[in-house]
């Protein structure tokens, strides 16, 4: 198994420098950061990561003012009170995409929300103080009490929020099957389990974020060269 230091080096190489390499990596949000998120916040994501999955992503940005007045700004106080007659009304909204069985997932999800916050301070809270040596908990978590979270839905929401996470994007994918990290299904607990344990070591030998190191990961394989710094 390759070390952080066989990654970061081919990676650097693809890119053209170190200096290109570090200026495409991100950071994630601190704990403190997270905990500033509203929980109207987190359902408002979850229904644009929901919405974006399998439609262009620019078309549902284009749209999103209309499904922000259309649902009350996702405001969860409001949105556990809807009927499911209010519900259908505004599924034919023509301000939003009208897939009803996707805007059902908006109370669903905000029931789920809501759920999290009878025993937790807040549903921010829960998603800031979940251990990230242990991120596919969170995932299966979403995809078991959520709505259409599964996948990479919901980390694709956790990362576009300031959690912590690695995503199994196609590079990464490539990269964990030609390295033998996983076979199988991309889903499966057995090759989840293997890709946090990949990821774990990682951060134990560089101290970078998952985040980081997920990325860090697609830049050295795939279809993604830089030509090197002076011949941009």
């Amino acid at each position: 198994m390759e070390t952080f230091s066989d990654i970061y080096t081919r990676a650097a190489a693809r890119k053209g420098s170190e200096k290109i390499l570090m200026s495409l990596i991100g950071s994630p949000l601190s704990e403190a950061e997270i905990g500033t998120i509203s929980d109207d916040q987190w359902l408002e994501e979850f229904t644009r990561k929901v919405f974006q999955s399998g439609f262009y992503w620019s078309v549902i940005n284009a749209k999103w003012p209309g499904f922000r007045a259309v649902f009350w700004d996702f405001n969860i106080s409001k949105l556990l009170m809807m009927s499911p007659e209010i519900l259908e009304q505004k599924a034919s909204d023509e301000r939003i995409v009208r897939n009803y069985k996707k805007v059902q997932t908006i109370p669903e999800n905000c029931y789920m929300i809501h759920e999290v916050q009878q025993s937790h301070s807040s549903f921010t809270g829960f998603v800031a103080q979940w251990p990230t040596d242990n991120i596919i908990g969170l995932w299966a978590y979403l995809k078991k009490h959520g709505a259409r979270l599964g996948g990479n839905t919901g980390p694709f929401a956790l990362r576009a929020m300031g959690k912590d996470t690695f995503l199994l994007s196609r590079d990464v994918e490539a990269y964990l099957r030609a390295h033998e990290i996983i076979e199988g299904g991309l889903q499966s607990k057995k090759s989840l389990l293997a890709a946090q344990s990949f990821f774990n070591q990682l951060v134990e030998q560089s101290g970078w974020s998952l985040q980081a190191l997920s990325q860090l990961v697609a830049f050295s394989v795939g279809d993604n060269l830089l030509p090197a710094e002076g011949e941009r």
